[in-house]
């Protein structure tokens, strides 16, 4: 009897299914950047070295010396790196639900499933650019490690967050108007540049610093900052940023659950 009932398949849970479908999603992310192959997702992840190559070449090359601190290899990285995070997950979760729409013709694929499965591959690659960073820093001689480990981390994580939840609030939006997808890049540009990433946005005017810092991204910068030198003049508003974080994914999955899935219907 014993043998008999083991030579029939196990049945799949659904949690067993769940997870096949979430692999081939992410599988399928990490072969389709740049020319179709594993190859691609590599350059994917280099982007931040190369950034931070262009940035400080140009800064040592004009003669401008980092506003905090010795090194302005470490400067750029502490802003441009909680930054790109944001942009990057932010940008290409909306793109990872348009790419993979075809697949939610197969009953097992849901349109959220192709969210979860890019917001993964864009964690992973935001910690393994971010390791790589440290290991170029450490090849020229630069310390990467913060005074205040626990405030960096947070920071970075943080930008991890609000990319997460301002991400699935590009898909509801893409879901009715496909066209946003290319405005918000012109969105994140100038976002990116008015942050504070190459510059201290707290020496900036008091009246600029004080609409500079609505923009959550200065703040989750001046965060990071806060853990390699504690003494920089900043007050983070730790519950404005909890803030926009939990507020974006609320409102993220309530347009998943009301206007993607009425999409899908």
């Amino acid at each position: 009897m014993n043998a008999h009932a083991s030579s029939f398949p196990r049945r799949q849970s659904h949690l067993d299914v769940y997870l096949r479908v979430l692999n081939a999603l992410m599988l399928r992310d990490m072969r389709s950047r740049f020319g179709g192959n594993y190859w691609g997702y590599l350059v994917q992840v280099l982007w931040p070295c190369a950034h931070l190559a262009i940035v400080v070449g140009a800064m040592t090359f004009r003669g401008v010396k980092a506003p905090m601190g010795d090194s302005a290899m470490l400067f750029v990285a502490s802003g441009a790196l909680p930054a790109l995070a944001f942009q990057y997950i932010s940008r290409e979760v909306m793109k990872g639900f348009m790419i993979h729409r075809p697949l939610t013709y197969f009953p097992q694929v849901k349109r959220f499933d192709t969210v979860v499965a890019r917001i993964l591959v864009e964690i992973v690659s935001s910690f393994m650019g971010l390791c790589l960073v440290c290991v170029v820093l450490l090849c020229f001689g630069v310390d990467p490690v913060p005074v205040d480990m626990t405030t960096a981390i947070c920071g970075y994580l943080a930008a991890i967050g609000l990319g997460i939840g301002v991400g699935t609030i590009n898909v509801g939006i893409c879901s009715v108007f496909p066209g946003w997808a290319i405005g918000y890049i012109v969105i994140t540009l100038t976002v990116y540049l008015t942050s504070g990433v190459y510059f201290m946005a707290c020496y900036m005017p008091q009246e600029v610093y004080y609409y500079m810092k609505w923009n959550p991204i200065t703040q989750i910068i001046e965060w990071v900052r806060l853990g390699y030198d504690p003494t920089i003049p900043v007050q983070v508003d730790y519950l404005y940023i909890y803030g926009c974080i939990f507020g974006s994914l609320t409102i993220g999955l309530l347009m998943e659950r009301f206007i993607v899935r009425a999409q899908q219907a």
